[in-house]
């Protein structure tokens, strides 16, 4: 049986390789990039001569392709390369898990999508460590990750609003009152998220801060002592210890150069990590689940009773459904599949909180 879905997703990936390599404006980058487009377009038509298919039933770009070109155009292409490496790595784990069911032996290739990037680069000796570095740090720090929290915060938003407004309008016939607690829950949720985000990068910050102001004052007070720590970091890198110790002893003639290589080795912090700011994170949560959150109380604006329930729920499910095929970047699921179950779920908290505020409103009359 051809598996259609493995060619769509070689295809994709050289697709979206070869946005990122027309948008990037380092040229030695670019060229890896292009590498990975022509690797990744190799992969499709090994498929379709494997199933004695002719390269003319390679299929175009899908969609979902379509729409992160789209979003590398407004929010940057970073996110387009966090999006491929997460897949990547997601097809990955599933050709291990699904070799360790079967038991047969693992191959280099099952994880070969993962390190193809860092392969080829060390390939390139053109690319300058500086170059490296940024390139490795600005693709890692952003992309899936980003756009995933973007996703999961309107959610949060959405569905925990939806249910708080459901449960009111079950309990009570009027609409201010719905009107009310629905943009008191937007509120409160909105800042909790922001206040929670604030807080999360704020400490991670003075936590590293800290770390790294420990390791001057180590660096002031016993060189001798962090020379070694440097010295014995190469050796367990598989460096000949008299080289190590010859590379420590260079190293300590610089203390800022030494005390970035400890933080960076010793504690595994990266400075450029601390740059990010906390209040930006907090307003960026704040927003998005007040997105999320205002879509089921839009109707109590003008409407009441069941026709406001019902006018909330239709709009309520179309947010979910959107949100559950955005979901699809990272999962590879199908649009209609996700969707359908964001809905599925969605629907059923909120129809649960109706029916115990219907309780609670009978009750209480």
């Amino acid at each position: 049986m051809i598996n259609f879905k493995n060619i769509q997703t070689e295809v994709d990936a050289g697709f979206l390789y070869k946005i990122l390599a027309e948008n990037e404006k380092d040229p030695n980058v670019a060229k890896v990039f292009t590498e990975m487009s022509a690797i990744e377009h190799g992969h499709a038509l090994a498929f379709l001569a494997k199933n004695n298919l002719e390269s003319s039933h390679l299929p175009l770009p899908s969609g979902k392709a379509r729409v992160l070109e789209l979003i590398g155009k407004i929010f940057g292409y970073d996110y387009i390369l966090g999006v491929l490496l997460d897949t990547e790595k997601s097809i990955s784990s599933s050709i291990l898990h699904a070799r360790k069911q079967t038991k047969t032996i693992p191959s280099i290739s099952d994880t070969a999508h993962v390190t193809i990037l860092k392969n080829i680069l060390n390939n390139h000796t053109e690319i300058s460590g500086s170059n490296l570095a940024r390139f490795e740090k600005r693709h890692r720090s952003v992309g899936g990750n980003a756009l995933r929290a973007a996703v999961l915060g309107g959610n949060d938003g959405l569905v925990s609003n939806f249910s708080l407004v459901m449960g009111i309008a079950g309990a009570t016939s009027g609409q201010s009152e719905v009107l009310l607690t629905g943009l008191a829950g937007l509120l409160a949720g909105a800042l909790s998220m922001a206040l929670g985000e604030w807080i999360s990068v704020k400490s991670s910050q003075e936590l590293y801060e800290n770390q790294m102001q420990l390791e001057m004052e180590e660096l002031e007070t016993n060189p001798e002592g962090e020379e070694k720590e440097i010295a014995l970091i190469y050796i367990t890198k598989g460096i000949p210890e008299a080289q190590a110790r010859a590379m420590a002893s260079e190293i300590m003639t610089n203390k800022a150069h030494a005390h970035e290589i400890l933080i960076k080795e010793e504690l595994g912090i990266n400075p450029e990590d601390l740059k990010g700011s906390a209040m930006e994170a907090a307003i960026t949560s704040f927003i998005l689940f007040a997105i999320g959150a205002i879509i089921p109380v839009i109707p109590f604006f003008f409407l009441s009773g069941i026709a406001a329930v019902l006018f909330s729920a239709l709009l309520s499910a179309m947010g979910l459904f959107l949100i559950g095929a955005a979901i699809t970047l990272f999962t590879g699921k199908t649009i209609w599949y996700s969707g359908a179950r964001q809905v599925f779920f969605g629907l059923t908290a909120a129809a649960i909180t109706y029916g115990i505020g219907t309780l609670i409103g009978v009750s209480l009359g």
